[in-house]
């Protein structure tokens, strides 16, 4: 069966390599390989890579310094890692699983919203850490989390996709979280950026990276890492456009389709597009675009088979038997106006042909 990458619409949930990033990655994979931490040549020249790629990812990040950034297995281990460095404290009702269920087991309180408006803490003390998104992965919702976490909070900033779309993403935190799958890299690598060195380092090891994350180093997968930066960097502005206009085209196809509702907001990156459609679910318009051949979501892939609404939308304030029927379509660089167009025709057929069957 062909790949057909303009019929893939998920890629909030991961993204196909760029061939740019695996044509960085392959020598790595063979000729130069070498552990990162050996004294001899074949390990310095692996580690030459990594410190020149760390420099790269620390200028895509908006570090201050590359040694702020910490190379790890993915935002996962990230935002575990950060949390327990100043636990407990206070986390948005937004956020990934990932960050969702590391707090709740570090006992952080979750913040009071209004919408898509997070308040600040209530009472203290006042240098505690918040745990608040920057762009949300369901909705693609645009948030602004020092607002919410002022000075002396602490903030840690799950940016996973915020990377490739918004100008230096850590600028404002202390810690922030990174994938490269997200932006065309590879699986299994991504990056904590830590404005401090880690006090608690979530795994202990033969003291790589400087003794705050144990474990030989993925010299190819960092490698990818970086190249995927410096292209999602230098093509951010022309890939938020393509994004827009693709959002624009499924939007007008759903026109004709009834109680259809946007969520996330008015402010939203255009990549992430949420659609709720009552009286149906989720799963099963994925699995009739599927059948057509177009990859969509329901939403996270990490909570993929759950029949729970999601507790991202329920706090956003969309209604329990809307939050059953969304679909989350995430829009890259394979996708085309045409399939896009397509796209929102066939999502259209598929509401009102569950809908008839309903009735």
């Amino acid at each position: 069966m062909p790949v057909m990458l303009d019929r893939y619409f998920d890629h909030a949930a991961t993204s196909p390599l760029d061939p740019r990033v695996l044509r960085a990655m392959l020598p790595w994979l063979g000729e130069r390989f070498g552990n990162a931490h050996s004294i001899h040549s074949w390990g310095r020249r692996a580690r030459a890579a990594v410190e020149q790629a760390r420099e790269a990812v620390a200028e895509a990040l908006g570090a201050e310094a590359p040694e702020q950034v910490v190379f790890v297995s993915g935002s996962t281990e990230a935002c575990a890692t950060a949390l327990q460095q100043a636990a407990p404290g206070w986390v948005s009702p937004f956020e990934h699983s990932a960050v969702r269920e590391s707090a709740a087991r570090l006992a952080f309180r979750v913040l009071s919203n209004a919408g898509t408006r997070c308040l600040p803490p209530e009472g203290g003390p006042y240098d505690g850490l918040v745990a608040h998104l920057s762009v949300s992965n369901e909705t693609g919702t645009i948030f602004r989390p020092r607002d919410v976490a002022p000075t002396p909070f602490r903030l840690f900033v799950d940016a996973t996709q915020a990377l490739g779309k918004l100008d230096e993403p850590a600028a404002d935190a202390d810690w922030a979280a990174f994938s490269a799958h997200k932006i065309g890299g590879p699986n299994g690598v991504g990056a904590l950026f830590s404005r401090y060195p880690l006090e608690r380092p979530l795994i202990l090891g033969g003291g790589q990276e400087s003794g705050q994350r144990g474990g030989t180093l993925n010299v190819a997968g960092i490698v990818g890492f970086a190249e995927a930066c410096r292209i999602a960097t230098q093509e951010r502005s022309g890939a938020w456009e393509r994004a827009a206009e693709l959002r624009a085209i499924v939007l007008e196809e759903l026109r004709r389709v009834p109680d259809h509702f946007v969520n996330g907001g008015e402010t939203v990156v255009p990549h992430i597009l949420s659609v709720s459609l009552l009286g149906l679910e989720g799963e099963a318009l994925v699995i009739e675009l599927d059948a057509e051949g177009y990859a969509v979501s329901a939403g996270p892939a990490c909570s993929s088979g759950s029949t729970e609404p999601s507790p991202v939308l329920l706090a956003m304030g969309v209604p329990a038997v809307l939050a059953r029927g969304t679909v989350r379509i995430s829009f890259g660089p394979g996708n085309t106006p045409e399939s896009a167009r397509d796209l929102g025709r066939t999502l259209a057929r598929a509401v009102e042909r569950l809908r008839a069957l309903r009735s």
